[in-house]
């Protein structure tokens, strides 16, 4: 029988991570099942608590907030399990759900990495996920599958291949990692798992997206619509993906796309809106490109 590590990252959010160890207790087998939770940084310390509602949990507390690449990779560091399956906190699953995204696994080796069908949890009609199109690297676009349409179960059945996974529930083998490796800690925050994504492309595995099961995701927890540290990662990570995953000359043509019509057209929404605050940190996410390697760890923000 394999077996699951399921792993998942808490910064500041107590009840919500209670909520998901609930979900999780109440929706996973008691056998062959791992979890493993990571506290990143946050004020407390609620082990007791957490432990009080799932008493076989693995609890690993870091001392500094490592970003959700750090945060996961701690966690996929001890992992014993055959899959490692990869939740946000603000999440929740539904019945049978391990057990359907080991059986596409199963079904179709190929397969590096699996998301399943997302609902947004306050919504629960409302799809987010279905998949991701392919990326438009010139621009850094790309459009998801599904997402804002009224879940009709017009997924329930589709399982295939995607062009990226979803960060908020993503499934792998932990012995492709032996070729793959972990995600890069150099984003810290947006564009990681798309960048492991285009990782285990590389070694010859594909991206899969199953609606043979799904959960429930409470967007916009953890960072909220617009703030500093989202208007900084997001400027800056979107370039630092296609600098890390395309060669010298799109790199040029996404930076000519990128700083005279992307950034410039964010600058005008942020003065409509009378967010002046937010235009310093989309320059400061340009210029950490400009002054930092593609391998640079440094945030070039305060955490």
């Amino acid at each position: 029988m394999k077996t699951t590590s399921i792993i998942t990252v808490n910064f500041n959010q107590p009840k919500v991570t209670i909520d998901f160890l609930k979900s999780v207790k109440e929706n996973t087998p008691e056998k062959n099942v791992e979890v493993i939770l990571v506290d990143n940084g946050s004020r407390e310390d609620h082990e007791d608590a957490y432990k009080a509602v799932y008493p076989e949990l693995v609890y690993i507390r870091s001392a500094v907030n490592l970003g959700f690449a750090g945060g996961n990779n701690l966690g996929i560091e001890i992992a014993k399990g055959d899959y490692l399956l990869l939740l946000n906190n603000d999440t929740e699953i539904t019945e049978n759900f391990i057990e359907t995204m080991i059986a596409e696994f199963e079904e179709h080796p190929e397969i590096g990495m699996l998301s399943p069908l997302i609902l947004y949890f306050d919504q629960p009609e409302l799809i987010q996920y279905a998949g991701f199109t392919p990326m438009n690297y010139l621009t850094c676009r790309n459009r998801g599958i599904g997402s804002m349409e009224t879940n009709r179960g017009q997924y329930d059945l589709d399982s295939r291949e995607t062009g990226y996974c979803h960060g908020a529930a993503m499934m792998c083998r932990k012995a492709d990692l032996n070729a793959v490796g972990l995600m890069a800690e150099h984003f810290f925050l947006y564009y990681e798992e798309l960048d492991w994504c285009e990782k285990f492309k590389k070694t010859g595995k594909k991206i899969w997206f199953t609606g043979k099961t799904k959960i429930y995701h409470k967007e916009s927890i953890s960072v909220g619509k617009e703030s500093s540290i989202k208007t900084y990662f997001m400027t800056r990570n979107r370039m630092l993906f296609i600098r890390r995953n395309t060669g010298m000359l799109n790199t040029l043509l996404f930076s000519i796309y990128y700083l005279l019509f992307a950034c410039a057209k964010q600058i005008i929404v942020y003065l409509s809106k009378g967010r002046t605050d937010l235009i310093k940190w989309v320059f400061k996410g340009i210029l950490w490109n400009f002054t930092n390697s593609k391998n640079s760890h440094k945030l070039g923000f305060k955490i």
